[in-house]
C-alpha cells in the first residue's frame, strides 16, 4: 500500500517510514503506459521498497521468493508484473493467484481490477461460500487472471469450468498461512495443472518447512529478497499491557479497558471462535460499535462487514487471526489482544495492523495466566517493551460506563418523545423496586438502540447473524436426533420408534452453562465475580476458523475415505460446544 502525497508537495516529497518509502517512482520502472495510468489513479507515484526491490525482476518473468511485513504494498508488487504482461482476454487463464482467505483473495482481485483498469485483461475471484453459477459465468468469458482460494479453484478445475493449462505464471500470496491451513495438496495439484515452465511468485512472511518444500519443488533459482517481516517490531506502536485479576471475568475487564482507553477504532483479536462469539456479543449488548468476523457467518454477510469495517463505519471488529489475513485498514488506531496467541510470532502480525504506512498506533493486550509464557518470549526474543498498566477499579470502569452509556442515551433522545414519562420516573425513583424497574428500562432502551443502529447500517447484524446460524444449526442437530438421518427413527423414512417417541416425550435436559458463564444472561457478566477464564486451562486454537470451506469439506472426505475418523486432523478444528454459548445468549 502507498501513501497519498498532499496535493501541494513538492516535486522531492516521498512517503516516510523506511519500510514505506523510496524515491522511486513508478514511472522508473519499464511499465506500459496503460498500466502505469491505473497505479496514478490509485494515487500511487512512489514504489515502497518491496516494490521497488522486485519489480524489475518480475517483469522479466523470474521466480521469486519475497519476505515482507504485513501492509508494505506486497499486492502491488506482484499485482503490477501480472498485469502489465497478460495478454488480452480469451486466451486462456494467464496467471493464478491463491491467497489462504476469502477476503483476502477478495482483497486482492479488488486491487488486481483496479489497477488493470486500462489493460485488456480482467480478473475472476472465485472463493467459497459462494454460488458456483456467477463464477461459472466468469470463467466462461475466459479471464487473463484468477484469484481465488485454493479450494474453490480445485472445484473449478475438477468440474472443467476452468483451465490452467495455458497460466504461465503463479502467485503465493501468505504461503506460509496457507499451507499451515492444511493447504498444501490443494496448492500442488494447482501448480501441477499450470505451465511446467511457469513462473512462481511467492510472498511469505516466514518459510516453513511446507513453504520451503513449495519453494525446492516449484521454484527455479529464485532471486530471493528478504525485507523486514512481520516477526520484526513494528515501529511506531505503542505495547501496552493489562494484567487481569483473578476476581474479574477477562470479559468484564475487556469492557474496562474500552471504557478508559476509549479507541477511535480496533481490531480485537481473540484465539478461538467461542471467544470470538463471546466477546462480540457482550460488547454489542453493552451497546458499543461492534461487529465480528466467523466461519458460521455467511460469505456475502462477512464480505458485507469487510466493506463496512475499510469505510470506516465500524468502530471495534473482533476477528480470529485467520479472518485478519483478509483485512487491509490504514487508519486503524488500535489493536486489542483479548488473549496473547499462542505463537509469539503471529503477536507481531496482529500488531501490524496498526502503526501502517509510517503512522502509529497502539495495541493493548489483556495479559494472565496461560499468557506469560508468550508475554515473557515477547519480551526476551522480540525486545517488545509493554508498558504495563493496571485494569481501573471497578467504581472507576463503571463511572466510564456511566458516562459513554449517558452520552448515547443523549445521541438518541432527538428521535424520540420522552418529556411524558418523567413523572413516571420521579415515581419510579420512589419506589423501593425503582431501580430494578429503572435496570429494565435501561436494558430495553439498548436493545433498541442495537436494533435501530442495525436498521441504520443497512441491517449489518453480525451478531444477530451468529445467534440466527446456531439457533438453525442446533434445531438441525434436534431433527437429526429425533427423526434420524433419512426423516424417520432409526434412518427408516417415515418411521417411528416406541424409544424414539418416549425420548421426545421426555422433559427437555437442562442445557449445559458454559465455561465462562453460570449465568443464563451475558449481562450478568457486569455482576458476577467468577474468576477470569485464564486460570482454567489453556483453550485449544480454532485454527479452521475461516479457512475455505469447500477445502474442509474435501479433506474431511479425504480422511473418511482414508480411514482416519478418530477426530478432527491437524488442518480440521473440532467444533466448540453450541450448547456453551447459547447459555451465554439465552
Amino acid at each position: 500500500m502507498n501513501e497519498t502525497p498532499p496535493a501541494d508537495a513538492p516535486e522531492t516529497w516521498v512517503p516516510t517510514g523506511a519500510d514505506y518509502a523510496t524515491n522511486r517512482r513508478f514511472s522508473d520502472f519499464p511499465i506500459s503506459e496503460e498500466t502505469l495510468r491505473g497505479i496514478t489513479e490509485r494515487g500511487y507515484k512512489f514504489a515502497t521498497p518491496v516494490q521497488a526491490a522486485t519489480l524489475e525482476s518480475a517483469l522479466t518473468g523470474r521466480d521469486m521468493l519475497v519476505r515482507a511485513k504485513t501492509g508494505t504494498g506486497k499486492t502491488a508488487a506482484f499485482a503490477v508484473p501480472v498485469i502489465d504482461r497478460a495478454p488480452a482476454d480469451g486466451q486462456g487463464a494467464y496467471c493464478v493467484i491463491l491467497a489462504p482467505t476469502r477476503e483476502l483473495a477478495q482483497q486482492i482481485g479488488e486491487e488486481v481490477a483496479e489497477l488493470a483498469k486500462y489493460r485488456p485483461c480482467n480478473v475472476a475471484v472465485l472463493v467459497g461460500g459462494m454460488a458456483m453459477g456467477p463464477q461459472e459465468d466468469e470463467l466462461a468469458k475466459k479471464p487473463s487472471i484468477i484469484v481465488g482460494t485454493p479450494g474453490r479453484i480445485l472445484d473449478h478445475l475438477r468440474r472443467r469450468n476452468l483451465s490452467l493449462a495455458s497460466a504461465e505464471v503463479a502467485v503465493l500470496d501468505e504461503a506460509d498461512e496457507m499451507l499451515s491451513m492444511g493447504f498444501f495438496e490443494d496448492v500442488t495439484n494447482i501448480l501441477d495443472a499450470t505451465k511446467a515452465n511457469r513462473q512462481v511468485l511467492l510472498f511469505s512472511a516466514t518459510i516453513s518447512t511446507d513453504t520451503q518444500r513449495i519453494v525446492q519443488r516449484y521454484l527455479k533459482d529464485p532471486e530471493q529478497v528478504t525485507l523486514s517481516t512481520d516477526a520484526d517490531q513494528v515501529s511506531g506502536i505503542e505495547h501496552i499491557l493489562y494484567e487481569t485479576r483473578a476476581d474479574t471475568h477477562r470479559v468484564r475487564s475487556l469492557l474496562f479497558l474500552l471504557d478508559i482507553e476509549d479507541p477511535s477504532s480496533a481490531i480485537i483479536f481473540c484465539n478461538t471462535r467461542e471467544d470470538t462469539a463471546t466477546v462480540a456479543t457482550f460488547l454489542d449488548r453493552q451497546g458499543l460499535d461492534v461487529q465480528l468476523i466467523s466461519g458460521e457467518l455467511s460469505q456475502a454477510r462477512r464480505t458485507q462487514v469487510m466493506a463496512a469495517v475499510k469505510a470506516g463505519e465500524v468502530r471495534f471488529l473482533v476477528s480470529t487471526d485467520v479472518a485478519s489475513r483478509g483485512i487491509d485498514i490504514s487508519d486503524l488506531s488500535h489493536v486489542i489482544n483479548y488473549s496473547l496467541p499462542f505463537d509469539p510470532p503471529v503477536y507481531m502480525h496482529r500488531v501490524g495492523r496498526t502503526g501502517r504506512i509510517g503512522k502509529t498506533g497502539k495495541a493493548i493486550s489483556l495479559v494472565g495466566g496461560t499468557d506469560l509464557a508468550t508475554r515473557r518470549q515477547l519480551e526476551s526474543v522480540f525486545k517488545i517493551k509493554f508498558d504495563v498498566k493496571l485494569l481501573p477499579e471497578p467504581e472507576v470502569a463503571i463511572a466510564q460506563r456511566v458516562e459513554r452509556q449517558a452520552a448515547q442515551i443523549k445521541s438518541a433522545m432527538s428521535t424520540m418523545v420522552f418529556e411524558a414519562y418523567l413523572p413516571t420516573v420521579r415515581a419510579l425513583i420512589a419506589r423501593t423496586d425503582g431501580e430494578v424497574l429503572l435496570a429494565a428500562a435501561l436494558r430495553a432502551f439498548f436493545q433498541w438502540d442495537r436494533q435501530r443502529r442495525a436498521r441504520m447500517s443497512e441491517s449489518l447484524d453480525t451478531v444477530g447473524d451468529l445467534v440466527e446460524a446456531r439457533n438453525q444449526k442446533e434445531e438441525r442437530r434436534r431433527s437429526e436426533r429425533r427423526d434420524g438421518p433419512g426423516g424417520g427413527a432409526g434412518g427408516r423414512p417415515g418411521g417411528r420408534s416406541e424409544r424414539g417417541a418416549e425420548r421426545r416425550d421426555r422433559p427437555a435436559a437442562p442445557r449445559r452453562s458454559g465455561p465462562v458463564a453460570a449465568d443464563r444472561d451475558l449481562d450478568a457478566l457486569l455482576l458476577s465475580n467468577q474468576p477470569a477464564d485464564d486460570d482454567r486451562g489453556p483453550k485449544p486454537a480454532a485454527a479452521a476458523d475461516d479457512r475455505d470451506g469447500d477445502a474442509r469439506k474435501k479433506r474431511r472426505r479425504r480422511r473418511k475415505t482414508n480411514g482416519d475418523v478418530g477426530g478432527a486432523g491437524p488442518s480440521e478444528a473440532a467444533d466448540p460446544g453450541l450448547d456453551d454459548l447459547d447459555a451465554l445468549l439465552s
